[in-house]
């Protein structure tokens, strides 16, 4: 009878092969939330960072500018083209026959320099309220800091006005039902944005996007994570907020149940 060839110690069975198949989909179970943990501790440390430049680019403009914030935004039209300029961007349109060529450059805030993406929260992807915007998901405080040119008085905030700079909010991340509003708003009406209607109040909100929750920028420059969603506003704001976080998976809301955190005082 012939020998019976002996097996290659090198050759791998189908048992052995599913040990390791299931070893390795046991340890990418483990390894994948912490991965997604931390590119979202990475995003949000980016965002902060983010934040933290605009605040300085703020302040830069406050002291070549009397003291006084940016504005939130004005139009003016020259030459027949109609400009608009807002803290972050101005934008236009200059039309050839049919066809309208867009042209965007840094707003206020910048005065004049390149900002590239630090105007980008890298956890936002969604639409922004300026469709020529290159980059979107911050807004800054317009109830009390910025003021556009209908509300009176016209000139934005001075630095001196500020009374408490470390609580006052002047940047953060902005997002409503229905993307991200470069214009933030207070949960409160106010005369110094009285020409904004309460029942849009909403869209001035931030988004908790960063772990549950959302970064903002304040006055003295520091730069805070907060946790605390707040939808208690004006009702009819209220109700779009708080149907928006029933069925939401990433809630938005106020930095505060008042005005505390936005106003002067």
């Amino acid at each position: 009878m012939a020998p019976k060839p002996e097996r290659d110690a090198r050759a791998t069975t189908l048992i052995e092969v599913l040990v390791v198949m299931s070893t390795t989909a046991l340890l990418l179970g483990v390894l994948l939330p912490s991965l997604r943990a931390a590119r979202a501790q990475t995003r949000r440390t980016v965002c902060r960072s983010n934040l933290r430049q605009m605040a300085i680019a703020a302040q830069n403009y406050t002291q070549l500018n009397d003291e006084y914030y940016p504005p939130a935004y004005l139009t003016e039209r020259i030459d027949g083209v109609q400009y608009f300029h807002a803290w972050d961007f101005t934008s236009w349109r200059v039309w050839n026959g049919p066809t309208a060529v867009r042209h965007v450059k840094p707003g206020f805030l910048w005065m004049g320099l390149a900002i590239g993406k630090v105007q980008q929260c890298p956890s936002y992807r969604g639409d922004t309220n300026s469709f020529e915007d290159p980059y979107s998901g911050y807004n800054y405080n317009i109830s009390f800091i910025g003021r556009n040119e209908t509300t009176s008085p016209v000139g934005t905030a001075k630095t001196t006005e500020v009374r408490h700079p470390a609580q006052t909010v002047l940047f953060g991340d902005g997002q409503y039902e229905d993307g991200a509003n470069k214009f933030m708003r207070a949960p409160y009406g106010n005369p110094r944005d009285a020409s904004f209607s309460d029942a849009f109040r909403h869209a001035g909100a931030q988004g908790f996007r960063h772990l549950g929750q959302t970064n903002a920028a304040f006055c003295d420059g520091s730069v805070r994570s907060l946790a605390v969603v707040y939808t208690e506003t004006e009702a009819s704001a209220k109700a779009i907020l708080d149907k928006h976080n029933e069925e939401a998976e990433l809630p938005i809301g106020f930095l505060s149940e008042d005005n505390r955190l936005y106003d002067l005082e």
